[in-house]
């Protein structure tokens, strides 16, 4: 037995109550802006993360402190060039502070690990920014279709009702065009779940790269440089 005569889905789609049409624009209105930031998100994250990479690779290579830094100088919009010139800026103040040496050499790791992770965080924010919307669309999306499916299901059984008949090919026609709406639903969900949870893996990566590159920039300015180091003698 066939369902659906000569119907196809924007047959279903137009048959449906002007509710369930709200709903399934509204679905529509949210794929179309998830998979949006799906797209944006799989470059800019991605593109961090080669470049977290990368940057650690060269800070690491490099002979010291100061040639690690113009290393990453170079390398443009790179999240641990930014993150260490908001480093290096604090220290120049730093430097230059009316305080004594043995002063500046207990506060100098202190202040640096605060800055670092200050920048890191900053970095973070820019990167996870809309990511809740994915989380919204994972979590809600199915929840609204199964609103309109409702809906439209108990908008048939008022129909089944008027005419008098529970013939299968009365009843069926209407609960097909209410089950678009939790389909759509599904349609937005999956994919929102699944570049969700990778886009979570993957910042996680990013998070940890720069995590790497603090501890790294603060040991080597720990040891090269002079005042900071204890065995350098008191001004």
């Amino acid at each position: 037995m066939n369902f659906l005569p000569d119907s196809n889905i924007l047959t279903l789609l137009m048959g449906a109550t002007l509710a369930v049409k709200m709903v399934m624009i509204f679905l529509a209105l949210m794929s179309i802006w998830s998979w949006t930031i799906i797209f944006f998100k799989f470059f800019t994250i991605g593109t961090a993360r080669k470049k977290v990479i990368r940057g650690y690779d060269v800070f690491m290579d490099a002979e010291d402190l100061t040639s690690g830094l113009k290393a990453l100088g170079s390398k443009d919009q790179s999240p641990l060039a930014r993150v260490s010139t908001l480093a290096v800026h604090e220290f120049r103040l730093l430097e230059k502070a009316d305080v004594n040496r043995e002063r500046k050499r207990l506060l100098v790791k202190d202040t640096l690990r605060r800055v670092l992770k200050q920048g890191i965080s900053k970095e973070m924010r820019g990167l996870t920014r809309n990511l809740p919307f994915l989380a919204t669309c994972a979590n809600a999306a199915p929840f609204i279709g199964l609103f309109g499916t409702v809906w439209g299901i108990m908008h048939s059984f008022h129909s089944i009702g008027l005419a008098q008949s529970a013939a299968l090919a009365t009843v069926a026609p209407g609960i097909s065009e209410a089950l678009i709406a939790t389909a759509i639903g599904l349609l937005v969900a999956i994919p929102a779940t699944i570049f969700y949870n990778y886009f979570l893996g993957k910042l996680n990566e990013v998070e940890s790269g720069m995590v790497d590159f603090a501890g790294a920039f603060l040991n080597r300015a720990e040891r090269e440089i002079a005042w900071a180091s204890k065995g350098e003698k008191k001004a």
